[in-house]
């Protein structure tokens, strides 16, 4: 396919845009800021469903008491979502640079409807057994995998300066879907039954497709091979973040979705209450973008230790509530400890272009060609390791559900997973520092502090 010349932007036929320059100033005051939006907004839009089709059953397996299901099976349902969707994010992230991200958002958002009609199927059936339960709930996998491709595709779009926000809001847009379901399917539930759980989100779905279809736009720039893109798992710094990833999202999504359990389970005199278990994932979305904010301005590692700081100090607080049957207590720490999971995912998020940047121009000199096309192969790498490690880090939406259903069914409690989560959050502490804080001599260890990582 050629380029035409008909526009600024060298748009191809079938809505492929060949020239994209967003951190040429002039380029992206006339041109790319307008084109960016644009895009950003159909792909939260159509992120913000897949995190409703990912995360549905953690409300569903609520209101499944008519199956007798014991509390860790109930968990098993919740987590095979995080798992599949965890999984399914390594080729997701391909995707957009293969067949172009318009093309990935259309195509992954139609995914969601299977997911969407087969839990009306499981449900409207009294005889569904147990197993038919846990592939369908597998399926909700398609939902999550769709963060990754968004992502990297998103990260294409926006200048080096404005990607913590940029990434933060299509992120956050994306991490409200948790709440939205947990509000929604209540109501939803409560008036039409439970296979309306699945089916009202069809028409959504289909919107999103339309939507992405008409309105975004593939960029060739961002073209690449699975091959070239793979070569990004050789490198050391995607494996450190991949690591800090799993205390931050995967933590988000982990709890978000346990919540509603751990309600009905550890204060079933309360159980009404989890219809508040939407706050928890609310609030950890609407900050992930201050996180992303705060890391442009601080630095995103110096925002993440903190946060993991505060981490491991709410898991604790979680803990006494538990103990002390205190519900106040335990239902406020836990809003807190989501919370400081979204800080954590705009701040990490923030840092991954910043290294592969950092890491592309080192040593080179600014405005000139060797280093203009280290640039784009340094946001080329950026955009695939953010789709690995948003990968690896989902991960820990499948641990932290395991982990409560095991300690929960060990020794009735959760205090034995919350120990281990703690511990975690100490030790993503110390690698942060160790990577990326810790001086020697002038500079960080990987030198990478003049790039405020």
């Amino acid at each position: 396919m050629t380029v035409t010349e008909d526009t600024p932007t060298g748009r191809r036929t079938g809505r492929w845009i060949g020239d994209w320059r967003p951190d040429d100033e002039d380029f992206w005051e006339r041109t790319g800021k307008r084109i960016a939006r644009r895009n950003l907004i159909w792909s939260i839009f159509a992120e913000h469903l897949g995190f409703t089709l990912w995360t549905v059953w953690s409300i569903v397996a609520v209101h499944l008491g008519a199956y007798e299901f014991t509390t860790d099976q109930l968990f098993w349902i919740v987590s095979l979502p995080n798992l599949v969707g965890s999984t399914l994010r390594i080729p997701y992230t391909f995707a957009p640079a293969a067949f172009g991200g318009r093309n990935w958002t259309a195509v992954s958002a139609l995914l969601l409807l299977i997911p969407a009609v087969l839990l009306a199927v499981a449900v409207n059936d009294p005889d569904t057994p147990y197993w038919a339960f846990l592939v369908i709930a597998a399926t909700a996998g398609f939902g999550g995998g769709n963060f990754a491709s968004s992502m990297s595709n998103i990260t294409y779009f926006y200048p080096q300066a404005k990607q913590g926000a940029a990434l933060g809001l299509n992120a956050a847009g994306g991490n409200i879907g948790v709440s939205s379901v947990q509000l929604v399917m209540p109501m939803v539930i409560t008036a039409f039954g439970l296979a309306a759980a699945g089916l009202f989100w069809v028409p959504f779905i289909l919107a999103a497709a339309v939507g992405a279809w008409f309105c975004m736009d593939n960029l060739a720039t961002a073209k690449a091979s699975p091959r070239e893109q793979l070569r990004i798992a050789g490198r050391a710094q995607t494996w450190i973040m991949s690591f800090l990833y799993i205390g931050t999202f995967g933590s988000f999504i982990g709890y978000s979705t346990a919540f509603p359990l751990l309600i009905d389970s550890q204060f079933p005199e309360h159980a009404s209450l989890v219809s508040l278990a939407f706050l928890g994932p609310l609030v950890g979305s609407l900050v992930r973008p201050v996180g992303g904010w705060l890391a442009d301005r601080m630095g995103g590692a110096r925002v993440t230790l903190w946060n993991f700081t505060v981490m491991a100090g709410a898991v604790f607080s979680v803990w006494l509530g538990l103990s002390r049957h205190d519900l106040p207590l335990f239902f406020a720490a836990y809003m807190l400890l989501v919370a400081a999971t979204g800080v954590g995912n705009g701040s990490t998020y923030r840092m991954i272009p910043a290294i592969f940047r950092a890491k592309a121009t080192a040593g080179l000199t600014p405005d000139t060609p060797a280093y203009e096309a280290a640039l784009l192969a340094g946001r080329r790498d950026a955009s695939a390791a953010i789709g690995l490690i948003s990968a690896v880090g989902a991960y820990g939406g499948f641990l932290i559900n395991r982990g409560f259903g095991s300690s929960i069914a060990a020794t009735g409690g959760a205090g034995a997973a919350l120990a281990a989560f703690a511990a975690f959050y100490v030790v993503c502490s110390v690698l942060t520092w160790a990577c990326y804080l810790r001086k020697v001599g002038s500079a960080t260890l990987p030198s990478l502090a003049a790039a405020r990582i």
